[in-house]
């Protein structure tokens, strides 16, 4: 008995084309056939002309769901697919008459995907010449079709398309499903019909590519590492050639670098991951980065080294990795347990009512002595940078690549700590009278030093909170 094929077909706004798209598929010389149309919260009249096709066509169901891309579209749909073999159709495009006979053929143990050669039609025609594929070019450039067969089974393994905006969610998705082995087997015949519109999806993607690029390296970097020595770059082409000059420095075990949640991006970025936070440091500029490669720390090695050094200070720390081309560096991470402090400095600032606000304002009066009396200095002691628990009964520090370590630290160097802390005059007494109790000076004095000293950004924008 011949396998079940569900041909997916996603739709949004479509209701010119997804008759002429629909027609193609049902013409198709195999069977069994089912076709799952999903509707991705249309707002003009898709919905409804699809629905009367179907009411015509007992292989077509069409389903809908609000509003959630393409990808989210192709996976709802899939879910509730029933064949053993997939075959997405985007709602403009067509297919021939023997494409899903002939790929079903070729499906065979090793073959996770088959595809065909494609024509344009619309605002371009001829064919799309797509390259011959091999792993290290699909590394670098996406040569396989939307309407390609593959099974259902793989695609539940391989996690189904992702549904981040990253533009390109089908290279995405072939990469995931080569990862699971195998090889992609394209047919010698015109199987697609691609429909060129004045504005696509294709060329808008065009101008995503650094976004495209750096999800591709996120998502899959044991592919890149595998076919090309490294990262996907920029400029595409060169990336393997780049790679040649790549070294890489790790210490400690950690490798998902790229995976998990962003819970924090600006000039740097945090992701969480299985417990653990990530750090990515910004690229730095060129001759910083040759200084770093040839005779600095990296932010990140200096973050692990320190925090083994600050043990029950900071969050434990994992490990950290380091790129250089050409001996310069491009890249780092710095990798550590997630905190089980959850509550930043910051949260104290213009809330005198904060739960437990005077015991946290005072364990971390206690906390910064502690820090002094071990001899730590740490250079970016802001609000950010200090975490708590809900009671308090538990302080720790983060951002670790500025801190100093000192046999002896001065009166004034240790106050001068508390100037980045923007707050109210009230909680900084409050701090200064625990710190002076651990370091056995005047606690009136400490507190009318770390008042009259403000951090010069916030004196010059006027932001002192005093």
């Amino acid at each position: 008995m011949k396998p079940l094929v569900s041909v997916i077909v996603p739709l949004y706004n479509a209701s010119a084309y997804i008759v002429e798209a629909l027609e193609s598929v049902l013409a198709s010389t195999y069977r069994p056939l089912e076709v799952v149309v999903m509707n991705d919260g249309s707002t003009d009249d898709s919905l409804s002309v699809a629905q009367a096709f179907a009411k015509e066509h007992k292989e077509v169901r069409v389903l809908s769901q609000a509003n959630a891309g393409v990808s989210a579209a192709r996976n709802h749909a899939i879910r509730e697919a029933k064949g053993e073999y997939i075959l997405p159709v985007d709602a403009d495009d067509k297919i021939s008459s023997t494409f899903i006979a002939h790929a079903v053929e070729a499906m065979q143990e090793g073959v996770r995907v088959v595809g065909c050669r494609a024509e344009f039609f619309g605002a371009r025609t001829g064919e799309w010449k797509l390259p011959p594929f091999s792993h290290a070019l699909l590394a670098r450039k996406n040569m396989i079709p939307i309407s390609s067969l593959f099974r259902k089974a793989d695609w539940q393994q391989a996690g189904g398309f992702c549904e981040e905006e990253i533009y390109r969610e089908d290279w995405s998705f072939w990469i995931s499903l080569m990862e699971l082995g195998g090889t992609y087997v394209k047919l010698d015949e015109i199987g697609l019909y691609y429909r060129v519109l004045p504005v696509s999806r294709r060329k808008k993607a065009k101008a995503q590519k650094r976004v495209i690029v750096d999800a591709i390296n996120r998502l899959h970097p044991q592919y890149m590492e595998q076919y090309l020595g490294g990262p996907l770059h920029y400029h595409r082409t060169w990336s393997k050639f780049l790679n040649r000059f790549r070294s890489v420095k790790q210490v400690g075990n950690f490798d998902r670098w790229y995976a998990g949640e962003v819970i924090f991006e600006r000039r740097n970025t945090l992701r969480l991951t299985e417990g653990a936070v990530v750090k990515q440091f910004a690229v730095p500029r060129f001759w910083k980065g040759l200084w770093y490669g040839l005779f600095g720390k990296s932010k990140a090695r200096r973050s692990y080294e320190y925090a083994l050094r600050m043990e029950g200070l900071t969050p434990k720390p994992i490990a950290y990795r380091e790129v250089r081309i050409c001996g310069v560096l491009r890249e780092s991470w710095y990798a550590c347990a997630a905190s089980e402090c959850q509550h930043t400095f910051n949260e104290l600032i213009g809330a005198p009512d904060y739960t437990n606000r005077k015991e946290i304002l005072e364990a971390i009066g206690r906390f910064t002595a502690m820090l002094h009396q071990r001899g730590i200095l740490h250079q970016d002691y802001s609000g950010g940078n200090i975490l708590f628990n809900e009671d308090g009964s538990k302080v720790e520090v983060i951002d670790l690549n500025r801190i100093r370590f000192r046999k002896h630290l001065s009166r004034e160097e240790r106050l001068r700590n508390f100037e980045r802390l923007n707050i109210d005059r009230e909680a900084l007494r409050t701090m200064a009278k625990a710190y002076a109790a651990v370091m056995h000076e005047d606690a009136n004095s400490d507190a009318e030093f770390i008042i009259g000293h403000r951090w010069y950004k916030h004196e010059r924008q006027g932001i002192t909170n005093l």
